[in-house]
């Protein structure tokens, strides 16, 4: 399985998985710091929940990124929480597999 090259990963993140609701409010992980590549760009996603929403920034991710919707990411200097994780996985062909993590 191959995934995406070194060269492309040239940003860094810090990531905190979700991991549900507490009773002072959401749970987080340990915080992972993440090469990736960040591309901030505005786009039209659609959430978890079908509802149209806007996402600022993508990250692409090696596949292994633990980082469901919701979690706390912290990127260009902004803390900002995923919208939607896309898992790309080529299933062994020879394609860059990675996680898309839609931001907001």
């Amino acid at each position: 399985m191959a995934g995406l090259p070194a060269l492309f990963l040239r940003h860094t993140a810090t990531i905190e998985p979700f991991e549900g609701a507490g009773p002072a409010g959401p749970l987080f992980g340990t915080p992972v710091l993440v090469r990736c590549f960040a591309d901030d760009q505005r786009r039209m996603i659609r959430g978890d929940n079908g509802t149209e929403v806007v996402s600022n920034t993508t990250l692409y991710c090696p596949l292994m990124t633990v980082a469901p919707p919701e979690s706390r990411v912290t990127v260009n200097g902004r803390a900002v929480s995923v919208l939607a994780a896309y898992r790309r996985d080529g299933g062994g062909l020879p394609t860059p597999d990675h996680l898309e993590l839609a931001l907001t």
